[in-house]
């Protein structure tokens, strides 16, 4: 994992064993112990019988239903929606190690109790925002906030709140309570400018920005009348920058299991869709989507809704919010509203069931209809532009499934035929294939064949690397090169290398690949007292053998294009090798 690095490796391994993964997940699952490990409902996936794991001994976690696994700071980055980075800080604190000296990376540019105190500054100017929003001299902000639909509890639950009828109310309730002109000023609340100070926000409705571990980072203010602009946030600060964060963020914490996030473009949006009872939603904090948000927000939920203004640059802020995903990975679909509406009109007038209705849209195919636009259909100009415009998005898609999907689609609406489609798109082998005779297909390498597939060479290479966990292995017997997956030699060489399972799920960005790796590792090899020393050999012997039958299956397609001397010689070697193979399949 890139940000591991940032950390001394030995501290990262004090902090491992500190950090006991049995307390650390206990804190979020109750956990029963039985046979050496520790049981419970996973918090990942809704279940009804345990097949939540925790394995003292490795320091990992692992789900036999969903499959989720991972070390400590695995577990609280996706309990807490937290970086590497900070998770690792959060696990610092609670076993009371002191950070150390940043490798190759930079510390805060303010110390921790500098941070806190513009935390703290925050959330009491929020606590002042919100008490303004119920007193006479403020009922403006009140009736526009009602007047767009919005109860009181839903104002509470969101802390939102009003500025004074003063332009330093809430500059001289926080130096009131004992926070400096120079705290205001660096936490965004106060200006000051030609030796005065004043409050940053006067005559708005506020928004109050919380992240996931409930700091008030900062605020949005919604001017009432004609002041511009609409909306002003508060600038970049020690504690706050709208490019790393989403609003509602503590919203998104308290909810588990969410299948999707509903990503809008303002904070009245994302208001009007909680008050109606969706789940999942925020906004990005009056900027475009950023590479940053994307990074969060996939991990709230496997897919992202983009929800944004049915006007047209509510569609064109789509269009890049979907580049933004696929650059970082991230499954996106789209919630397209008719007429031009947001999700906010759009909610208002049909309800949570028209909500609920609305089909979501898959990225690829908005890209489609969003390009029709820009032809004239009627004509066969327009429709050859429009099939070349679209081939440009289909060459990305990879699943051939969903590719046959798109191209009838596209058949359909230009005219041209398959074929000449899939040549446009530059997919022709999905052509060639088809006018293929079926034929038996050449081995393929062992390595490819055995990737992830639970044959006795597979079942062969994760027993040993049960035993090289579990300690059972002696030295020398077994190296990486023995193995003949990649991704399990990779494993095998880190665990010959001292590295525990739980510093090398660590490591692992690619779910797939580390619940794969977590499969493997928790599960026990089932060797007792000496059994540990057969089955060692045992494994070694099915992997030497799946070698020479690989050798053997190579030379055999040699021998099928020789003649006479070559064919002969090749012959001896196949021979050879058959003989090793049975020396190899004894036990000694």
């Amino acid at each position: 994992m890139a940000l591991a690095g940032r950390f001394p490796q030995a501290w990262l391994d004090e902090l491992r064993d500190r950090a006991d993964i049995v307390q650390v997940v206990s804190r979020y699952v109750q956990l029963t112990p039985k046979g050496g490990r520790y049981w419970g409902l996973c918090p990942f996936h809704g279940e009804k019988t345990a097949s939540f794991s925790v394995n003292p001994q490795r320091q990992m976690y692992y789900c036999f239903g969903c499959h989720a696994g991972g070390s400590a700071i695995n577990f609280v980055m996706e309990m807490e929606h937290l970086e590497f980075r900070d998770a690792v800080k959060l696990l610092a604190e609670q076993v009371h190690m002191d950070l150390p000296e940043m490798v190759g990376g930079r510390e805060d540019v303010v110390s921790r109790s500098e941070k806190e105190r513009l935390y703290e500054a925050n959330r009491q100017c929020a606590r002042f925002f919100h008490s303004q929003l119920w007193k006479p001299e403020n009922a403006q902000v009140l009736d526009y906030l009602h007047g767009r639909g919005v109860d009181d509890p839903t104002i509470r639950v969101f802390g939102l709140g009003s500025t004074p009828a003063r332009s330093d109310g809430a500059t001289r309730e926080l130096l009131s309570q004992g926070f400096t002109e120079d705290e205001l000023v660096s936490a965004g609340i106060s200006v000051r400018r030609e030796g005065r100070i004043y409050d940053m926000f006067r005559q708005r409705a506020i928004f109050p920005i919380i992240d996931a571990q409930g700091h008030v980072l900062g605020f949005g203010g919604r001017s009432l009348g004609d002041a511009k602009p609409k909306y002003l946030n508060t600038g970049d600060t020690p504690v706050f920058n709208k490019r790393l964060g989403v609003f509602a963020a503590n919203l998104l914490k308290k909810q588990r299991g969410l299948r999707r996030v509903i990503l809008v473009e303002g904070y009245m949006d994302v208001v009007a869709l909680v008050q109606c009872g969706v789940v999942g939603v925020c906004a990005t904090l009056g900027t475009a989507l950023t590479l940053e948000q994307a990074r969060l927000l996939k991990r709230y939920a496997p897919e992202i809704w983009v929800s944004y203004d049915g006007d047209a640059a509510g569609q064109h802020a789509i269009l890049r919010a979907l580049d933004i995903f696929d650059q970082e990975g991230v499954r996106a679909r789209v919630l397209d509203f008719p007429d031009g509406m947001d999700p906010d009109e759009f909610i208002r007038a049909k309800g949570l069931s028209g909500f609920e209705a609305l089909e979501p849209m898959d990225a690829t195919t908005y890209r489609m209809k969003q390009e029709m636009n820009n032809f004239d259909l009627s004509t066969q100009e327009g429709r050859t532009a429009y099939a070349i415009a679209c081939s440009k998005h289909l060459a990305k898609v990879r699943e051939p499934v969903e590719l046959e999907n798109h191209v009838k689609r596209l058949m359909v609406a230009t005219g041209f035929t398959r074929e000449v489609l899939l040549a446009q798109i530059g997919r022709t082998e999905m052509i060639e294939k088809e006018r293929q005779p079926m034929y038996r297909h050449a081995a393929r390498p062992l390595e490819e064949k055995n990737e992830g597939v639970d044959t006795e060479t597979a079942a062969a290479e994760k027993r040993l690397l049960q035993l090289l966990s579990e300690g059972r292995v002696e030295a020398g017997t077994v190296t990486a090169d023995d193995f003949i997956s990649p991704e399990r030699r990779a494993l095998a060489e880190k665990l010959l290398g001292g590295m525990t399972p739980g510093a090398i799920l660590e490591e692992m960005t690619d779910e797939t690949q580390r619940a794969r790796a977590a499969s493997v590792l928790m599960q026990d090899s089932g060797a007792r007292g000496e059994e540990d020393l057969r089955m060692t050999g045992d494994c070694l012997r099915i992997l030497h053998k799946k070698r020479i039958d690989e050798r053997i299956a190579a030379l055999q397609q040699e021998m099928a294009q020789q003649r006479g001397e070559d064919k002969r010689s090749t012959l001896l070697k196949i021979q050879e090798l058959m003989k090793e193979r049975q020396t190899a399949g004894r036990k000694e």
